[in-house]
C-alpha cells in the first residue's frame, strides 16, 4: 500500500480562478473548491459571501511530490494573484478573498515561509506580502456547481475577464509545468 499524497490548500481571491490554474497543473492530482478556516460548521457560499464566518474561498490540491514540488505549487500560487492586498483580490471584497497558505505538514510550512522571505528580499513586489500562513482548519468542500466551473462556464463575463487571463499568465509563465 504506498502512503497517500499530500494535501495544501491555497486561498488566492475567487476559488473559481485559482482552481482554473491548478487543474493544469503537471503533478496536481486533484483540485477542489471549499471553504477553510473559519468558524461555521458546513457553511454555504451564501454563508461565506457575507463575511461573517471567517472561511476564505479556498483549493485544496492534492499532488505528487515526485513530480511537483511544494515550492514550485506556491510559485504559480504567488504568480496568478496579488499577496499584497489585504481581504482583496481586484474587485473581489473581503475577508473571505484573503490571500492565505493552509498547510498540512510542517514541512509546507517551512516552505512557505521560505518563499515569502524570499519574494520580499527579492523586492518583486512594491507592497508587504500580506499572505496568511497557517494550519488548514474545518474545510469544507464548495457546492457541486462550483467544481469545475471555469471548464464548464469558459464563456461567462466573470471567467473571461478574470480567470481566462490568470491560466494565460500560468501557460505562459509556467509552461513546462502545465500537463500535456
Amino acid at each position: 500500500m504506498s502512503p497517500s499524497l499530500p494535501t495544501i490548500v491555497l486561498g488566492g481571491g475567487c476559488f473559481w480562478c485559482t482552481e482554473a490554474v491548478f487543474v493544469q497543473v503537471q503533478g496536481i492530482t486533484d483540485v477542489e473548491s471549499g471553504y477553510s478556516n473559519g468558524h461555521v460548521r458546513q457553511p454555504s457560499y451564501e454563508d461565506v459571501c457575507t463575511g461573517t464566518t471567517g472561511h476564505n474561498e479556498v483549493v485544496k490540491l492534492t499532488y505528487d511530490p515526485a513530480q511537483i514540488s511544494t515550492r514550485e505549487i506556491l510559485e504559480i500560487f504567488f504568480v496568478i494573484h496579488d499577496p499584497t492586498t489585504l481581504n482583496r483580490q481586484g474587485n473581489d471584497v473581503g475577508t473571505q478573498y484573503r490571500s492565505g497558505i493552509y498547510f498540512t505538514t510542517p514541512e509546507q510550512e517551512a516552505v512557505a515561509r521560505e518563499v515569502i522571505a524570499d519574494m520580499a528580499a527579492s523586492g518583486v513586489y512594491k507592497h508587504p506580502i500580506v499572505t496568511e500562513v497557517v494550519p488548514m482548519d474545518h474545510y469544507w468542500p464548495a457546492e457541486d456547481y462550483h467544481q469545475d466551473f471555469f471548464a464548464r462556464n469558459p464563456h461567462q463575463g466573470y471567467c473571461m475577464a478574470v480567470a481566462a487571463p490568470k491560466v494565460a499568465k500560468f501557460r505562459k509563465t509556467f509552461a513546462r509545468l502545465q500537463k500535456a
